[in-house]
């Protein structure tokens, strides 16, 4: 006979264990200690809920606003043809510039930053702003005041000759205290004179072309094509001329700013009331993060039972 058989002819004779045995069987069973659980409520407890406050508290304090202040509440600027430079000395006196040169044709421009003691001084230091471009020969080409509750400001834009402009700053210097000031001074004779070379150019053809006899209909047509372009040429020279002629100066004016008063209106129990808000946003967030490891520690721990009875149960019926 070979293993297989006698293995089969094991199984196949099932032997009954004798009374006593199963006596004894079930005697051990039942003063056997039972084994210690592996998961318990109160080892869940105590892993669950120190996981899901470390969690809350992480997004708690990722999520809290910050209290720096936000880039749109900062004070805008207005904006000016030329950038200010502020000296940050704050001293009153004459403003420093450089003077325009007499024999070449430049393109001037100033600013200048003011700060006035009060806003009935800005409407003063305005209207005598021009009356000073007026004496000097210029005009205004834009004012812009505003007044509110903290202060006034105001902006000019003044045409001033080119060569009372050193003038002109030291008497709008003298309207307030000096901020700011900055010149910028950009060269245009060199394109003038290099318009001069061309338009003599475009004459010598033209006095050429009109020399010649007899005037066909090509020969009139470039008379009169180099006449149009000659006199684009003058007239782009002339405005540059009259826009080289004034100076802009553009002049701000404003109070100082006087810082807005807060009041929290926080009462004492204002700190109490902090806290148990933030208590409250806590345990929102350990519930719902928390909840669902709670609901798998108890569905696995269910689950272990069930296993655990059922090999109990196997076990006392083999026996």
């Amino acid at each position: 006979m070979s293993q297989r058989d006698l293995a089969a002819e094991l199984r196949a004779a099932r032997v009954a264990a004798p009374a006593h045995v199963h006596a004894q069987v079930r005697l051990i069973a039942a003063s056997a200690t039972p084994p210690a659980r592996r998961f318990t409520w109160r080892r869940a407890a105590v892993v669950a809920l120190p996981v899901a406050a470390a969690i809350a508290a992480a997004v708690v304090v990722g999520t809290r606003p910050s209290h720096q202040p936000n880039a749109e509440h900062a004070l805008l600027k207005p904006a000016s043809t030329f950038r200010a430079q502020t000296n940050g000395s704050g001293a009153a006196g004459a403003a420093t510039v450089p003077a325009p040169s007499p024999s070449r044709a430049q393109r001037y421009g100033a600013y200048l930053s003011l700060r006035v003691p009060t806003a009935a001084g800005v409407s003063n230091a305005v209207k005598r702003a021009l009356r000073i471009a007026a004496s000097l020969g210029g005009y205004a080409v834009s004012v812009h005041a505003a007044t509110a509750s903290n202060g006034a400001n105001a902006d000019l834009t003044l045409k001033v000759p080119r060569g009372n402009v050193a003038e002109a700053m030291a008497r709008l210097s003298a309207l307030g205290t000096i901020t700011g000031e900055q010149v910028e001074i950009q060269d245009a004779q060199a394109a003038l004179n290099a318009t001069d070379r061309l338009i003599a150019r475009l004459q010598h053809q033209l006095a050429a072309l009109r020399a010649q006899d007899p005037q066909t209909d090509a020969v009139k047509r470039q008379i009169a094509a180099l006449t149009v372009r000659i006199e684009a040429l003058q007239r782009r020279q002339a405005a540059t001329l009259r826009a080289t002629h004034y100076a802009t100066i553009n002049l701000q004016l404003a109070t100082k700013p006087v810082p807005a008063s807060t009041h929290h209106g926080h009462g004492p129990l204002h700190g109490l009331g902090v806290a148990f808000r933030w208590i409250g946003i806590g345990a929102v967030y350990a519930l719902a993060l928390g909840g669902p490891i709670v609901l798998l520690a108890v569905l696995a721990w269910l689950g272990a039972r069930f296993i655990r009875r059922r090999r109990e149960d196997a076990l006392l019926s083999r026996a």
